[in-house]
């Protein structure tokens, strides 16, 4: 959806110039029934037209064909004599036609509805136009001229001359194209009339999103669009708005966690750091003692730093800024690496670490390791004495797959989606007690992801595994690589 100056009718003083959606719905459904009902009136209008042409053609030819009829049935001067009579019988009845008739010298030897005739008719002897129209006192008519031979013995030739009265149909189309226009005049404005219903129906699920969107605020985002009775276009549209309100209240919602977690994580070195500074000043004491509260101290701004670094380290995860080198990463190399770091804290535990597999995969060797140390660390962590982490790597086509397992207790199956959110622990009580700020899975799945891989847990029957799989794109060793400690 548009928003800004051009988007007229979304924010009242703009766009007041521009005509609405529905408006312009309207006018173009007037304009498509203008076009339609004129190219439909103009096609009938002309097809009225020729018929009644032909109709017109037709009778002037039926007309002169029975007065060349009567001519031949002329054989000489006696019988041109009884024409006229002959004539007047075969036209009795028939107002609508006129008939003029002159031989060789241009002599009238017969008439009919004289008036009719143009003036230059009446005294001409030039041939006129087989076909021609005029207008004589209001009334309009068609003419058709021609040379007719008397059948003497020496052939007389007569120029016969007649017309045909076409008002009526003159005024019939006269009349067509007034109810044409009308017609077209009255559907133009009822298509408008129903292209603004059907616009304004139509689009009233658009007027539900922003109203709606008027009343979002970051502690309002629960407002949603019921567009059932709306177009699928409009559905669609009302199924992305939403959706993308449904993103922002779970992100509104999970930014303030993130903030009231921070608040609290932050709160306890800092009053960690306030405690001990004030029981330092609240005497004098000696410089061992000041010593042993700056080192006191040390500890706590360390926590703080890696606290800090860690939220950074998110922060440019989530904008996409990691870096995204591809060098061959061997990660049994860096497990193994993790187990001889992690060896003394395992012994002093009691717990056991176990290695086993290969696989190389293209990334960051440091950004891995540390994903790899953040799984191997939590899971020494959660198993109780006398139990074995075990690190499992393997490849199949294009996938690595590292997996940590460990026993202890299991998690709660409708936690296991959260393990991965900042600040989350399994066990809340366990907050402030110096086993981090539960950032740790957070950061991991980051650095997967970034790789272009992902990450799943699972926990059941007292064991818990979490399984990493990467992008394969460099061959591995398929040889396995065991260790036991």
């Amino acid at each position: 959806m548009t928003r800004g100056p051009s988007a007229g009718g979304i924010r009242p003083g703009q766009g007041r110039g521009s005509l609405s959606l529905t408006a312009r719905m309207a006018l173009l459904f007037a304009l498509l029934a203008i076009i339609l009902l004129l190219g439909l009136g103009i096609l009938m209008e002309r097809a009225v037209d020729l018929h009644f042409d032909e109709l017109d053609a037709h009778d002037l030819s039926a007309k002169m064909a029975v007065i060349g009829h009567l001519i031949d049935r002329t054989p000489d001067a006696a019988a041109l004599d009884t024409l006229p009579q002959r004539l007047y019988d075969a036209l009795a009845g028939q107002d609508h036609i006129a008939v003029l008739l002159r031989d060789a010298e241009g002599v009238v030897i017969f008439g009919a509805q004289l008036e009719s005739f143009e003036p230059a008719h009446l005294t001409s002897t030039a041939a006129l136009p087989a076909e021609q129209g005029w207008t004589r006192a209001g009334r309009h008519f068609i003419g058709l001229e021609r040379i007719l031979f008397l059948p003497f013995p020496e052939p007389e030739p007569l120029q016969a001359l007649v017309a045909l009265d076409v008002t009526h149909h003159v005024h019939f189309l006269d009349q067509v194209r007034q109810h044409l226009w009308l017609g077209v005049a009255l559907a133009a404005a009822f298509a408008a009339l129903l292209g603004w219903v059907a616009a304004r129906q139509g689009l009233a699920p658009l007027g539900r999103v922003v109203s709606t969107a008027r009343r979002l605020s970051a502690e309002q985002l629960g407002e949603r669009i019921d567009a059932q009775d709306a177009p699928r276009e409009l559905q669609e549209l009302a199924e992305a708005f939403n959706g993308m309100l449904d993103r922002l209240e779970s992100s509104f919602q999970r930014l303030s966690e993130f903030s009231a977690d921070i608040a609290h994580e932050l709160r306890t070195p800092v009053s960690n750091l306030m405690t001990e500074t004030q029981v330092a000043l609240s005497r004098s004491r000696s410089a061992d003692e000041y010593r042993e509260t700056l080192h006191s101290n040390l500890e706590e701004f360390d926590r703080l730093a890696r606290m800090i670094g860690d939220m950074l380290f998110l922060a440019k995860a989530d904008n996409g800024l990691l870096p995204r080198p591809a060098e061959p990463v061997r990660l049994e190399a860096e497990a193994e690496a993790l187990v001889e770091f992690y060896e003394a804290l395992a012994e002093e535990k009691g717990v056991c670490l176990r290695l086993a597999g290969s696989a190389t995969v293209p990334g960051d060797r440091l950004m891995l390791r540390r994903a790899l140390s953040n799984l191997l660390s939590n899971a020494i962590r959660h198993t109780p004495p006398g139990g074995t982490v075990e690190i499992r790597i393997s490849a199949a086509g294009d996938r690595a797959t590292l997996a940590v397992r460990n026993r202890g207790t299991p998690i709660p199956p409708q936690r296991l989606p959260l393990l991965f959110e900042r600040f989350h622990r399994v066990d809340p009580s366990r907050s402030g007690q110096g086993e981090g700020a539960g950032l740790g899975l957070a950061i991991t799945r980051s650095i997967v992801e970034a790789h272009g891989g992902r990450i799943t847990a699972e926990s059941g029957d007292g064991l818990t595994t979490f399984t990493v799989q990467l992008p394969q794109r460099i061959a591995t060793t398929t040889n396995p690589v065991g260790r036991f400690d």
